[in-house]
């Protein structure tokens, strides 16, 4: 594993690579406030089947400093980031894997890019409808120092993991996730309520697979559906007793991630 601060985007951000530099490279995005640990047990794996894997923490998050501007409410600034991460690095046709925020940005960084091999958003669809509330996470903005606010983080976590995920290893998820900054997790999630894709989904020319848990309580399984249907060719798969956080719920991750960028990967883009 090789570790760098790379400066992006007019930032400084910290960035893992797993695996040789002339595997095929993956991208791999994190949750809502939270960083590339979310990937710690799978990137290590999946570069050993062969991938250069290359784990960044967002502006703002974990590792990486702050967005110039501040706390990001657009994800459409992540993908752009995103972008301008994959010519730094120079990945030549990267498959680009995100869950939640993670996936939307994903979705937007297929759109914006001709030279993707493959996307993979998790816990994503093209538009919340409005969930959560904008209103009540703008409220958050102005409590986030509130000293129940991990607890809530911790509890939340709880509620969208799923129920085949042992007790041990959703306590272990939430643990992790209470790490998160506030400010920055309330920001993403703004931009996560916001972000709209559905007219640009279309565009979308590379190999595409939506995945979602049936016990996520953030999503709506026919939402995700229905942004699959908007990408020509595109995949659907909808995951029994899995919440939010396929990557961190599910045992061997990387073998199910392996599976599914084979078979996308095999379909010519």
């Amino acid at each position: 594993m090789r570790a760098d601060y790379l400066t992006v985007g007019g930032t400084l951000a910290f960035v893992e690579q797993h695996g040789a530099e002339d595997a095929p490279p993956v991208l791999c995005l994190h949750t809502a406030g939270q960083s590339g640990v979310q990937w710690r047990h799978v990137a290590p794996a999946l570069a050993a089947r062969g991938y250069r894997v290359v784990v960044p923490d967002l502006p703002g998050h974990g590792r990486s400093e702050p967005a110039p501007g501040g706390p990001v409410t657009d994800l459409g600034v992540y993908a752009d980031w995103c972008l301008a991460l994959i010519d730094r690095l120079g990945l030549e046709r990267p498959a680009v894997v995100g869950c939640s925020i993670g996936g939307k940005i994903a979705l937007d960084v297929a759109v914006k890019s001709q030279h993707l091999a493959a996307v993979v958003a998790m816990a994503a669809d093209a538009h919340t409808g409005g969930r959560p509330s904008v209103s009540g996470l703008r409220r958050e903005l102005s409590d986030v120092a509130a000293p129940s606010r991990t607890d809530r983080t911790y509890l939340g976590t709880l509620a969208v993991v799923g129920r085949d995920v042992p007790r041990e290893r959703a306590e272990l998820i939430a643990t992790m996730h209470r790490r998160e900054d506030p400010a920055v997790s309330t920001s993403d999630l703004l931009g996560w309520a916001t972000h709209d894709l559905r007219d640009a989904l279309p565009r979308l020319t590379c190999p595409a697979h939506l995945v979602v848990g049936d016990d996520d309580l953030w999503l709506d399984v026919e939402r995700v559906r229905a942004a699959a249907a908007r990408i020509p060719g595109a995949r659907c798969t909808v995951l029994a007793g899995i919440g939010h956080y396929p990557m961190e719920e599910i045992a061997d991750f990387d073998a199910v991630l392996d599976g599914w960028l084979t078979e996308l990967t095999a379909v010519p883009a």
